[in-house]
């Protein structure tokens, strides 16, 4: 399976984002679970971002946004 560099960054975030979410909620600790919402935040971002460098990429044929 061959992934873009954007698309990888989105999975690694988002398994970030679960663990923390997870240690979060194991632990109680309400400083672990705001990190994971900045860390939602910032999967949230590049999942738009390489959705959109992608669908620009293809309709226009060419590197628009870079991925």
């Amino acid at each position: 399976l061959k992934l873009n560099r954007a698309l990888q960054f989105v999975f690694f975030t988002l398994a970030v984002l679960f663990f923390l979410l997870a240690a979060g909620d194991a632990t109680g600790n309400p400083a672990i679970t705001r990190i994971a919402g900045y860390e939602g935040i910032i999967c949230g971002f590049s999942a738009i971002y390489t959705a959109l460098a992608q669908v620009l990429n293809q309709y226009y044929g060419k590197t628009v946004l870079p991925i």
